[in-house]
C-alpha cells in the first residue's frame, strides 16, 4: 500500500536515502490464518484499503486466499541475488493483490519467478533447500527486536547505520508526513 509513496521517496531522494526492502510475516506460523471471507477483513478492506488503494491509483482486491509469506520472502532474496527484485516485487503484489494466488504455493511462486525470468529449476532447489531461509528469519528477528508489529512500517535511520534507528513510521502515511521524517533524519545527520 506504501509503495507509490516510497516510489516517490526514492525518485525525490535518490541518492540520499536508500530503500531497502525487508521480510516481515504478518501471521508466522503457527499463528492461524485470518477467514478471507471473513467479517472482520471485509470491513477493514472496505473501510481504509480499498478507499487508500483508489486514492493512491493502485488496483487491489481483497484475496481470497490467505498465505504464509515466509516461502514468498525466500523467492525475494533468490531474485535479489539475480538483481531481479523489482520484477520480482510487482509480480508477487500483482499475483496476491490482484489475481488471488496463493504465495505459500511452490508451484505458484515457481511460475511467479518463471515469468519474470528466474530460472525455476535453481529457484525451486532454492527452496526445497531452505537455501534463503536463515535471511528471512534473520530480518524477522531484528523487526521484532526493534519493535515492528505490522506492515507497512518504515525504518528510518542515519545513512551508513541501518542498525542506528532513528524513526519507525508504522502505517500507510501519506507522502507529506514520510517526506518530513526522511528530511529530519537527513538533517539530524549532517
Amino acid at each position: 500500500m506504501e509503495e507509490p509513496v516510497i516510489n516517490r521517496i526514492g525518485e525525490e531522494f535518490e541518492g540520499q536515502a536508500v530503500i531497502d526492502w525487508r521480510a516481515f510475516e504478518l501471521r508466522p506460523e503457527p499463528a492461524p490464518l485470518l477467514d478471507p471471507d471473513g467479517e472482520y477483513l471485509h470491513a477493514i478492506w472496505n473501510r481504509a484499503v480499498y478507499p487508500l488503494a483508489r486514492m493512491r491509483g493502485m488496483r487491489m482486491r481483497l484475496p481470497t486466499v490467505q498465505s504464509r509469506s515466509r516461502r514468498a520472502f525466500e523467492v525475494v532474496e533468490f531474485a535479489r541475488a539475480y538483481q531481479r527484485f523489482p520484477e520480482l516485487h510487482d509480480a508477487l503484489f500483482r499475483a496476491y493483490f490482484q489475481e488471488g494466488l496463493d504465495l505459500s504455493s511452490l508451484a505458484v511462486l515457481l511460475q511467479i519467478g518463471s515469468s519474470i525470468g528466474l530460472d525455476a529449476a535453481a529457484l525451486r532447489s532454492a527452496l526445497e533447500t531452505g537455501h534463503y531461509v536463515a535471511k528471512v528469519l534473520e530480518d524477522e528477528k531484528r523487526a521484532l527486536d526493534i519493535g515492528i508489529t505490522g506492515v507497512p512500517t518504515m525504518v528510518m535511520s542515519r545513512p551508513g547505520d541501518s542498525f542506528q534507528i532513528q524513526t519507525l513510521v508504522a502505517g500507510a502515511q501519506p507522502y507529506e508526513l514520510v517526506q518530513a521524517v526522511i528530511e529530519r533524519v537527513l538533517c539530524e545527520s549532517e
